[in-house]
């Protein structure tokens, strides 16, 4: 027999968050809680996204790029070959733009470099002027190149 949820928590979902019973049927089914209901119904980035300070040394690394920002640094942008890392590639080269900061995305040839940073580019970033060099959707296994 179909079940529509737990009857006493969508009834008791329905009352808390002024909806119909039937919705609140609903989303108990769906294992929403009481404390979720609303970014549920109405979803925002801000709250299905994690905190970004969660992640290892972000406020160091947000630091290092408002200092890069506020110095007029030029920043190279070392991103993936694939559709996520070229998107992320461009949104961040876009994002510094906006911001004044030349910045110069950099895209490694998967024949040639294989995948991740590389010695050989991230001194020829350098070279060409690049005091700051981001890693967009690679780099967490790029530990020995990245460190020279």
């Amino acid at each position: 027999m179909f079940r529509l949820g737990d009857a006493r928590l969508g009834a008791a979902l329905a009352q808390a968050a002024g909806i119909s019973e039937l919705t609140g049927r609903l989303l108990a089914a769906r294992g929403v809680g009481p404390q979720s209901v609303a970014d549920f119904l109405a979803p925002s980035l801000r709250a299905l996204m994690p905190d970004p300070a969660a992640l290892a040394d972000m406020e160091r690394a947000a630091a290092r790029i408002a200092r890069a920002v506020m110095e007029g640094e030029r920043v190279a942008v070392f991103g993936d070959y694939d559709v996520d890392g070229a998107c992320a590639t461009a949104l961040l080269c876009h994002w510094l733009g906006a911001l004044g900061v030349v910045a110069e995305p950099y895209i490694p040839d998967r024949a040639l470099e294989g995948y991740g940073p590389s010695e050989a580019a991230l001194a020829g970033l350098a070279q060409r002027g690049a005091s700051l060099i981001l890693c967009a959707d690679c780099g967490t296994a790029g530990e020995a190149a990245i460190a020279t």
